[in-house]
């Protein structure tokens, strides 16, 4: 039936005169840009909690025009058009105008409402309008709102017209942060770089109408009660006398098991004989049918699961995350919803589905949606793929906020908990992170659990632990690190890793950045990444870590630490590698199509002599005799990763001899672990000056000089390393340069 009358909306919306805007060039096209329609782009139902079998979808070609953002009336003519949903930054858009927190930018389309919905109310519904929206129709202000991130809806029967209506909307983005009057606004900036990406204006989700009738439902608030073995349901209504009757019906598959009856806006306990529980390895959900019966009926249709989140100890007595009352462990990625074409917006629902597809298929079972809420379909796919959900609130910046706007990050959290409290995935609500923002940490967390006791509550993922909530969360690059477990709170960590692999062909500029060094070699990513999660499970085992979340599923931007590329065309490791280490399953790793011709410390110790003392001057010279020097393995060093033998002064020289073969290529590279600065020497030469520090092993170029200098058979590698603060390490070996 809904498809149905998609089809006849869709041919609706094209007898209504309008342009189609057909979306520009992107810097880095996704491969769904082709399936987008320049005239009902988006055209799935936008709310599958709650469908009703009309609607019509009010995406598509819009006039466009933008003025100062003080202009509180239409403009007199518009620029061109748009194509919503699209942000007005985005390519999709038609637009891909620079972010302008100085305008306010304007919408109008016509639309008609069918003949059939005569004597309904008409609903006008909104996902998401970036930031400060103003609704008109027919020139009837129907609201405003403020908020980037949660659905919003107005009754606008009262100013429709037969024949061709007007709508009208603004928007206006400020943008502003690390001010008091800080906007809730993720990582949106004017300027992106580093961490913090492209801002998304005006409407960026779904617009649509629906009917209803005089007394019509307008939201379920669903409770599993796993251990009641019952579901909990309060039908809430609009024109309805308090106490209506109302019908509900319980599906499996297409199958009805079960109907019940209560009151609307009042709970209704439904007794469930042997559920199936909902888990990433079953995500089994059940339909759910609603009526307010009578002459003018309502129904909605919905679905839900039996799942349950806590805490709990395990057979050790240490806290543990339960699902269903059973420890699972919960591998998961960093997920932060952009898109290189779109923005804010995924091209197509296929793509936006893509997402938790291919994180599920690498193994996790847990995306953390960080500094950003998604369109209704996206927890949608989640609940029926089964991919637990971590929802952050996205950020304020301001380090002290006023408070108006401490009251509008309040009303912003309560919609957005309200608005998708009714999916099983999502199972930790994650108030701040790292301190961005963060303000009444303690009341805010006590009012969350007020609005939501069934899940669990991070009051900071990483660096401002408050000590209230249900976790103790670390972020550690590269890490991983937890805390260990306390009394009531369990160890996570909420963001580690970060191995930084550049594609060319595949980037959104050539100035990247990342958590580590950045490798141009899958196989060096695939190992690295299968290092970090031996760690990982260590960590469950000895550290009692419940869950671990790695940074980050796909490259957003200028920031290339994900295992996708940016527009979902390479993933970089090995997939096959990558799955089953997320299930705690370490493969052999094939060959090194580059192995390193002198290897590292990273897998087998390689004897090196050292000393700390300041040696000769001629200490890098072949001729020069080490015996009277200390010997050991690298890597050399303390407090980071893989060292071997302790070095804690400033300063450490460290020598070895290595055997070339008769062939060597013309351009080599060192591969070098330092913190901080080094000079390495190779036959008395100096081939390479290293500042600074790095967290991995990454390829230097070698000199030409220092390149000269090698022969067949025996050589000398000496290096200086020099320490002024932090951890601290060396380590030194040679591969062919590609």
């Amino acid at each position: 039936m809904i498809r149905l009358f998609l089809v006849f909306s869709v041919l609706l919306n094209a007898l209504i005169p309008a342009i189609a805007q057909t979306p520009v060039s992107s810097t880095l096209p996704t491969r769904w840009d082709s399936q987008v329609s320049a005239s009902s782009p988006l055209p799935e139902y936008p709310r599958p909690q709650l469908t009703r079998s009309r609607w019509q979808s009010l995406n598509g070609s819009w006039d466009y025009a933008l003025a100062d953002q003080t202009a509180t009336e239409a403009p007199s003519a518009y620029t061109g058009k748009i194509l919503v949903p699209f942000p007005l930054e985005s390519s999709l858009s038609g637009v891909q105008h620079t972010t302008a927190p100085e305008s306010r930018l304007w919408y109008r389309r016509m639309f008609s409402v069918p003949p059939g919905w005569k004597g309904q109310r008409v609903l006008l519904h909104f996902g998401a309008v970036n930031w400060d929206s103003s609704v008109s129709v027919n020139g009837k202000l129907q609201g405003q709102h403020r908020g980037g991130y949660a659905p919003f809806i107005y009754d606008i029967t009262g100013a429709l017209q037969a024949g061709t209506n007007t709508l009208v909307v603004s928007a206006w983005n400020p943008v502003r942060a690390d001010v008091p009057d800080a906007q809730v606004i993720g990582k949106q900036r004017v300027h992106p770089g580093g961490i913090f990406y492209t801002a998304a204006t005006g409407i960026w989700q779904s617009v649509w109408i629906e009917p209803v009738p005089g007394s019509y439902i307008t939201s379920l608030k669903i409770t599993p009660d796993v251990d009641q073995h019952a579901l909990r349901l309060t039908v809430q209504t609009s024109g309805a006398d308090s106490g209506t009757a109302v019908a509900v019906s319980i599906l499996d598959g297409t199958r009805t098991i079960l109907k019940a009856g209560g009151r609307a806006d009042k709970e209704i306990l439904i007794p469930l004989t042997n559920p199936r529980l909902w888990s990433p390895a079953d995500p089994h959900l059940y339909g759910l049918r609603v009526t307010i019966p009578g002459q003018f009926s309502d129904t909605v249709g919905s679905y839900f699961a039996m799942r349950k989140i806590s805490l709990g100890k395990d057979e050790f007595g240490r806290t543990r995350i339960f699902l269903n009352n059973k420890f699972l462990f919960q591998v998961g990625a960093l997920d932060q919803g952009y898109w290189p074409d779109g923005i804010y917006t995924a091209p197509t629902d296929e793509a936006l589905r893509y997402d938790i597809e291919i994180s599920k298929k690498l193994g996790f079972n847990l995306l953390r949606k960080h500094a950003k809420v998604e369109p209704d379909r996206w927890y949608y796919w989640t609940d029926k793929l089964g991919m637990l959900v971590w929802q952050d609130m996205p950020q304020a910046f301001g380090g002290s906020l006023t408070n108006e706007a401490k009251t509008q990050w309040l009303t912003e959290w309560q919609s957005e908990i309200a608005a998708f409290y009714n999916h099983p995935s999502i199972v930790v609500w994650t108030t701040f992170n790292e301190g961005w923002g963060q303000h009444d940490t303690e009341s805010i967390v006590a009012l969350t659990r007020k609005l939501d006791p069934t899940r669990l509550i991070n009051n900071a993922s990483g660096w401002t632990d408050k000590g209230v909530g249900d976790l103790v969360d670390t972020h550690a690059y590269p890490g991983p690190w937890s805390e260990k477990p306390e009394a009531a709170r369990a160890a996570v960590n909420g963001e580690f890793g970060g191995v930084t692999m550049q594609v060319d062909g595949h980037l959104w500029t050539t100035a990247v950045m990342g958590y580590g060094t950045t490798l141009k070699d899958s196989w060096l990513a695939t190992k690295r990444y299968q290092a970090l999660m031996k760690d990982a499970y260590k960590l469950r085992d000895t550290q009692s870590t419940s869950a671990v979340v790695y940074t980050q599923i796909v490259d957003v931007e200028q920031e290339i630490n994900g295992l996708l590329t940016y527009d979902r065309a390479v993933l970089k490791p090995d997939a096959s590698i990558v799955t089953a280490a997320n299930q705690g399953k370490f493969l052999p790793l094939p060959p090194n199509p580059n192995p390193e011709l002198v290897p590292t410390s990273d897998d087998e110790p390689q004897i090196w002599s050292y000393t700390t003392d300041k040696p000769a001057n001629d200490w890098f010279q072949t001729a020069f005799d080490a015996a009277a020097w200390k010997v050991g393995p690298a890597v050399f060093g303390h407090d980071i990763g893989g060292v071997r033998t302790p070095w804690t002064t400033p300063d450490i020289w460290i020598r070895r001899e290595f055997v070339l073969p008769t062939t060597i290529a013309a351009k080599l590279n060192f591969l070098v672990k330092h913190d901080e600065d080094a000079e390495i020497y190779v036959n008395g030469t100096l081939a390479a000056v290293v500042p600074g520090y790095n967290g991995d092993y990454a390829p230097v170029l070698m000199s030409a000089a220092g390149r000269a200098a090698l022969k067949p058979g025996r050589n000398t590698l000496a290096v200086h390393c020099h320490q002024t603060a932090g951890g601290q390490g060396i380590d030194v070996g040679i591969i062919n340069a590609n």
